[in-house]
């Protein structure tokens, strides 16, 4: 079957926060078989991509598959942290929302709903 293009938040729900300039995002598969979806196509290029001209830095991925989970950390995203930045959201807490709005690719006959 051929494969159809799903928001993220079809398949993970996600969480995040802040450590200074970097923001932090936690994104977990909604189920044990759609880890293996995210984990080929949420790579730290797609996400640096999906948040351009928002980040300054690198997007590190770190994997935990035991918790069919992905983190990534996004330098410079948050204007110096929560106590310099003008932004208004310095404490990164809208990036998890603005990830699960990513588009990925998930196989034709994977059940999403």
């Amino acid at each position: 079957m051929s494969a159809r293009k799903v928001m993220l938040l079809r398949v993970a729900h996600a969480r995040s926060g802040d450590k200074g300039d970097t923001a932090n995002i936690g994104l977990i598969a909604l189920k044990p078989e759609y880890y293996p979806i995210l984990e080929e196509a949420v790579t730290a290029e797609r996400v640096a991509k999906h948040f351009e001209g928002m980040t300054k830095g690198r997007v590190e991925r770190f994997e935990l598959p035991n918790l069919y989970a992905l983190n990534f950390l996004l330098h410079g995203a948050l204007g110096g942290g929560g106590t310099l930045s003008l932004k208004t959201d310095a404490q990164g807490k809208v990036f998890s929302t603005a990830l699960l709005r990513m588009e990925i690719p998930v196989p034709g006959g994977l059940d999403v709903d």
